[in-house]
């Protein structure tokens, strides 16, 4: 496979979408960086595995997103000097997922610009690694919390205003440290990692037919988008092709997830700018839509509806109907909300610029999914690379290119109508037949991935196969890392109130990224 002139020996592998794994020496993993920015590529996940019982190595694998697919790096490191070449200087978004790798797994990024700890948080020794196939997570150990070394912002009349990681309310926790004269916003620096669950290294106790239920578990707004994208990666491995009518479902509840998710934010959001109106009203629509989904597939949330070969359940046919009265009703509704946004003028003179993101730094630090595109970056794989059945549903692609509060809370409504519209669609085109099938043996070392669209934005799966059908390695990925960094930039030179407001635009997720 040539990578824009980068030529490597690549395997393409089956799936929803293009995907190839290729692997690499130090100078390939340093130039296909520089080769992927170059042609306008960006970064969506990375991570390492301990493969000291095999080759003694470890691997650390890059996935990027290019014009013709998912093109998967692996650079194997050697155990005795466990290091490889930093690629956040070619993309930032990187660099926490750097640092993540190093508590983690102990191989560190050469020639980083930041090296400090990211999850460790004192819960493990500073020699130990939790990823190691030799660590013991059964040992007893003190939680020591460490002096994490904030930047400093010096200057006259510049103050710092720390916030967390406890919050007044039900939002899990994260540390937010501004830097500010008066009220304006000099700096942010945001450290998260206080909800860190040791997933990756969980889902080895799990096997490929079961591992969905933990990956639906990391973000659970988004257990939909990441238990698809587990199923993904495990079909894949597999060589194995779900139903037709199972795919068809799949879609329904994750464009479901989508709208409940819109209908939250936008309620928040008006809240947040002080029109309580908003938040009663929105909340109210989202109460039913919940509803409804617990009534069609048996959980509010839809989790451990999407498995490795099929859905859990099949939708039910006296459920069609109900599913298509209420997307009407609910579009009604949200038009006639939007419109006292639209004409709201103190609600739009807080939307208007505050917490903009601009095309170029969107783009220089890899914002995709819903906040990119709010700023011009026009990714969504549903439209890049669409699987079936979105092959079939011409999804409509929403772009707004001013990348502030008021760009992002339009994204919402667009996007929410366009999930109401495949709402409609799949369930007026519904294939009949099976809804699941038997998976076959998995054979040890096979790997699969899976790359689906959530709400948030594109979520990732890297599975590989262990021994009687266990999991040896699985690596999920929340789109909220590539957008945590821009948060911290778009806050910058706006007011200390507008920070929850700005917040709740982006509205990431912290459980997503200390998994």
């Amino acid at each position: 496979m040539a990578l824009s002139g980068l030529n490597l020996d690549a395997r393409t592998l089956s799936g929803a979408a293009p995907v190839s794994l290729a692997r690499v020496d130090r100078s390939q993993w340093a130039r296909a960086a520089r080769v992927v920015r170059e042609g306008a590529g960006r970064i969506v996940a990375l991570w390492g595995s301990d493969n000291r019982d095999r080759n003694a190595t470890f691997s650390v694998y890059a996935a990027y997103a290019i014009r013709s697919g998912l093109v998967v790096l692996e650079l194997p490191v050697p155990a005795a000097a466990p290091a490889y070449p930093t690629i956040a200087e070619v993309f930032p978004g990187a660099l926490r997922m750097q640092r993540a790798l190093h508590d983690l797994l102990g191989v560190a990024a050469e020639g980083a610009s930041d090296r400090r700890q990211w999850l460790r948080h004192g819960a493990w020794r500073a020699d130990e690694f939790p990823l190691r196939r030799d660590f013991d997570a059964h040992a007893r150990r003190e939680n020591a919390p460490d002096n994490y070394p904030f930047v400093r912002v010096e200057g006259d009349g510049v103050h710092e205003i720390p916030v967390g990681p406890i919050h007044a309310g039900i939002i899990e926790p994260g540390h937010f440290r501004f830097s500010v004269v008066g009220e304006k916003v000099l700096r942010l620096e945001a450290r998260l990692g206080y909800t860190h669950k040791g997933i990756d290294r969980r889902f080895g106790d799990f096997e490929i037919a079961t591992g969905h239920r933990l990956a639906g578990r990391l973000s659970g707004d988004s257990t939909v988008a990441l238990a698809w994208a587990y199923a993904q990666a495990a079909e894949s491995l597999l060589g194995l092709e779900p139903p037709a009518r199972a795919v068809w479902i799949r879609a329904l509840m994750l464009e479901r997830e989508r709208v409940a998710n819109h209908l939250g934010d936008l309620g928040a959001l008006g809240n947040d700018a002080a029109l309580s109106f908003a938040l009663s009203q929105f909340m109210r629509l989202k109460e039913d839509w919940l509803r409804m989904s617990h009534t069609a597939f048996g959980h509010r949330f839809m989790m451990d509806g999407v498995v490795p070969g099929g859905v859990e359940a099949d939708l039910r046919d006296d459920m069609r109907e109900p599913l298509m009265r209420q997307a009407d009703s609910v579009e009604r509704e949200v038009r006639r909300f939007q419109d006292v946004f639209d004409e709201h003028s103190g609600l739009q003179d807080r939307f208007i610029t505050a917490g903009r993101v601009t095309q170029e730094l969107a783009r220089a630090l890899g914002l995709a999914g819903l906040a990119g595109r709010a700023s011009g970056q026009a990714f969504d794989l549903r439209c890049d690379f669409p699987w079936a059945p979105y092959d079939k549903l011409g999804v409509k692609k929403v772009v707004h290119t001013n990348g502030d509060v008021a760009a992002r809370v339009k994204v919402r409504f667009d996007e929410l109508y366009e999930a109401l519209r495949l709402v409609r669609e799949i369930l007026a085109g519904l294939p009949a037949g099976a809804a699941r099938v038997a998976l076959p043996y998995a054979a040890p070392g096979a790997m699969g991935f899976g790359w689906v669209e959530g709400w948030r934005g594109e979520t990732l799966v890297a599975l590989e196969a262990g021994e009687n059908n266990r999991i040896r390695r699985c690596h999920a990925h929340d789109p909220s890392w590539q957008a945590w960094p821009v948060l911290e930039h778009a806050v910058i030179g706006n007011i200390v109130p507008d920070f929850p407001l700005i917040n709740k635009s982006f509205n990431l997720s912290y459980s997503g990224e200390d998994c």
